[in-house]
């Protein structure tokens, strides 16, 4: 039998998703098939996830602290996370897995060594970076717009400012997190605020994939390398296929995808 996979999102037309894990699936010959599903209330993710019978799922902006809160277990850096963006069944339960943090952590391997992060935003996305740094001993500081998200970083001991008390610091690596570019040309916090940070960073990284954003445009100008989210999405994409797939996913599968990704 058809197994179905899915990624839930608001909004989810965009999504890339699909055309990746469906090379994964057709490149191993697995018996599945991954679609789209635009899912407006983040509290019914999981009733929705059973009713249709789904036997995995990928979880994107804006739900993926919803499915942490829905799941009936929730493993590894997740819990800490408190955001997921994998489910999976698993002997009947709603399983629940965060893929992103291992999944950016690869992404930056292309940088080098990297010691001092500054990281913009502070949702599930920020969560998930911040922690995965903090457990490789590098040092993440959280800039957001307002004081009110920043509870769960001082719960972990992660410096934390809103605009309007920022403390600046030299960063090698500075990561956006929001969706400010996405679709349209903000920039993640006032230029202002960024530009001279950027004239000392040397990496930036946009989780946003596909375009060169304001923010990498005005990273560049400023002379620092630049990269999109591309190889998170590709990461993280591939460890849920791992989950999804019970198979793990060597170098040509992990080829197949990127190709799949890079379609259209």
């Amino acid at each position: 039998m058809t197994k179905k996979f899915v990624i839930f999102g608001n909004p989810v037309a965009h999504s890339k998703s699909p055309q990746m894990q469906n090379a994964g699936l057709k490149y191993i010959n697995f018996d599945g098939v991954y679609e789209k599903h635009h899912l407006e209330d983040g509290n019914t993710i999981k009733e929705v996830f059973l009713q249709n019978g789904y036997s995995g799922a990928n979880i994107t902006v804006p739900h993926k602290e919803f499915a942490f809160a829905n799941a009936d277990i929730v493993k590894g850096i997740a819990k800490e996370i408190e955001a997921v963006n994998t489910y999976v069944i698993e002997e009947g339960k709603v399983v629940a897995y965060n893929t992103d943090a291992p999944g950016f952590l690869k992404a930056i391997e292309s940088f080098g060594k990297v010691q001092n992060v500054l990281l913009l935003g502070a949702g599930g996305t920020a969560k998930a970076i911040s922690l995965a740094l903090k457990e490789k001993n590098i040092k993440v500081t959280v800039l957001n717009r307002s004081e009110g998200k920043l509870d769960f970083f001082k719960n972990h001991n992660i410096t934390s400012y809103s605009w309007e008390n920022f403390k600046p610091e030299i960063y090698d690596l500075v990561v956006n997190s929001t969706s400010a570019g996405l679709k349209d040309d903000y920039l993640p916090a006032p230029k202002e605020i960024i530009e001279p940070i950027l004239k000392n960073a040397s990496f930036t990284f946009d989780c946003i994939y596909g375009k060169v954003t304001p923010f990498l445009a005005l990273a560049s100008k400023n002379n620092c390398q630049i990269k999109d989210g591309e190889d998170m999405l590709l990461y993280q994409g591939v460890l849920a296929f791992e989950l999804f797939t019970n198979t793990k996913a060597d170098k040509m599968v992990v080829e197949a995808m990127r190709k799949g990704l890079k379609q259209g």
